[in-house]
């Protein structure tokens, strides 16, 4: 699986904390996977299921750095789409050290063009550009 589709993939999951709590996230984990469109081999699931893992376990932080940062917006304000979005690339620009900066950017844009509104990719963008 490219790291395109690994992202993709976990946007996908990393998008159901906003209706599930944190405590649901592990079955939430194993009815993902059993979805026939997100099956993936054992290296790819473990790699998706570590980083989204991991992103929840900063969610608090990565949640306070973007209201510190956004002005006039703040996370309860967020569509969920772009709100996912965002978590996952400040995830990948503070915290993952594998991938660079304007990887994580560009890749979130590409993510927002795809699952986001008209305006998503401008906003993320502008987003980003804050944290990098």
């Amino acid at each position: 699986m490219s790291r395109r589709e690994l992202r993709e993939r976990i946007f996908k999951l990393l998008f159901r904390i906003e209706f599930n709590s944190m405590e649901e996230m592990e079955t939430q984990t194993e009815f993902f996977f059993e979805a026939e469109e997100n099956q993936a081999d054992v290296a790819d699931t473990a790699y998706i299921s570590e980083k989204c893992a991991r992103i929840l376990d900063r969610l608090d932080q990565i949640d306070h750095a973007l209201n510190q940062n956004v002005r006039g917006w703040d996370t309860r304000r967020m569509g969920k789409v772009d709100l996912t979005i965002l978590r996952l690339g400040i995830y990948e620009i503070l915290y993952d050290e594998e991938i660079p900066t304007g990887v994580a950017i560009n890749e979130a844009v590409e993510l927002a063009k795809k699952f986001g509104q008209d305006t998503s990719p401008a906003f993320v963008n502008g987003v980003l550009a804050k944290f990098a």
